[in-house]
């Protein structure tokens, strides 16, 4: 079981690492709520986007089930034409869901730091 403080201390390592962060949230998957978040912009919503970020996880498990695969889902990247948005799931139940500024950093980077620090708590 993940500690509150191990998720304060994964969406605070995963921000210092990541030039351009601007926000990201542990979410609970089921009910869409986030379990740590953080934010530098104040109008930047991170409750609304855990929830909405749940349904886009959810729907994409049950596409992989419709299709029949034997597959797991890792992460997910969303284009926006300013930012990026990365959802790297951490359990069954539990997914990181990060937005960061498309000018200030790279998709490379950007998942490598995720999967570095996701990988450490897991671990």
């Amino acid at each position: 079981m993940t500690t509150q403080d191990e998720l304060n201390t994964l969406i605070a390592d995963i921000a210092h690492d990541i030039n351009g962060f601007i926000g990201a949230s542990v979410v609970d998957l089921e009910s869409g709520m986030p379990l740590a978040s953080s934010s530098i912009r104040p109008d930047f919503d991170l409750d609304v986007a855990s929830a909405y970020n749940s349904e886009i996880v959810k729907n994409k498990m049950r596409t992989i089930e419709a299709l029949g695969l034997d597959a797991s889902l890792e992460d997910m990247l969303l284009t926006l034409d300013t930012q990026l948005h990365l959802l790297k799931m951490i359990t069954d139940e539990m997914f990181i869901y990060l937005a960061a500024d498309r000018q200030a950093t790279n998709l490379a980077l950007l998942r490598s730091a995720v999967n570095r620090h996701v990988a450490a708590l897991n671990a």
